[in-house]
């Protein structure tokens, strides 16, 4: 992680000398769509950079988390009654899902009670509400990690979740960088947009690829078979082409 952070940097720190202006963080948005401070820099030499940003997760061997939900679906269901109380905020939706399906990943491991943190980008309207989520999980989330009954709630948590400024974390910013190309990857393989250019689609996803390659597992997010009610929720309301990642 401490390599991960400096070497991000010394990227900002390249693009800053390649736009003439110091950056204490990548807008990953407006870097793509070539906008704001990256407005006249070549199209190519950006796409160049995203494919170096990918090549060089591989080489760090990272591995990824990761949630989506369709909108529209999931405040369809909340309207109705359909989501639980709990997680009636999307936010909360699917950084719940996250701590899930983390726990479910790493309690099996030897000698690894308590050692996970999680870092969010500032949320503040989430803060609290989350962190009594997280102290106080509820009883029907239990089975999406199959808890035993000797087992402590979401033991793998070695502390409530903490919150920062992206400009302070620099892997809230590596995180960035990933959920927006799954956002892109998403919006391009389900007609939600179309290509900006050609062999857009194809570009976007053989970076996502990585991405898939490098998570925890689809099995452990997104199980296609032998799902719980609360496993099957989250993959109820997730775009069909993130559950196939």
């Amino acid at each position: 992680m401490h390599v991960t952070k400096e070497h991000w940097g010394d990227l900002l720190d390249s693009l800053s000398t390649a736009i003439g202006k110091k950056l204490n963080e990548l807008h990953t948005r407006n870097f793509y769509a070539g906008s704001g401070v990256w407005y006249g820099m070549d199209g190519n030499k950006r796409s160049e950079v995203i494919s170096l940003v990918f090549e060089w997760i591989k080489e760090r061997k990272h591995h990824f988390v990761y949630s989506s939900a369709v909108k529209e679906k999931y405040y369809n269901n909340l309207a109705a009654g359909n989501i639980p109380p709990e997680l009636n905020t999307l936010w909360r939706f699917l950084g719940f899902h996250l701590v899930l399906s983390m726990q479910k990943k790493y309690q099996n491991e030897n000698k690894n009670k308590g050692n996970t943190i999680f870092v969010f980008d500032n949320e503040e309207r989430e803060k609290m509400r989350f962190t009594d989520l997280i102290n106080n999980p509820p009883a029907w989330s239990e089975t999406f990690y199959k808890k035993d009954k000797k087992q402590s709630p979401l033991d793998q948590m070695v502390d409530v979740p903490y919150f920062g400024d992206s400009k302070e974390v620099p892997l809230i910013q590596v995180a960035d960088f990933m959920s927006f190309f799954l956002r892109k990857y998403v919006e391009l393989k389900e007609g939600l947009s179309v290509p900006g250019y050609k062999g857009e689609t194809q570009k976007v996803e053989n970076w996502v690829k990585t991405i898939g390659e490098r998570s925890i597992g689809r099995s452990i997010i997104y199980p296609s078979k032998g799902r719980c009610d609360c496993a099957d929720l989250f993959y109820q309301h997730a775009p069909n082409s993130i559950v196939k990642l």
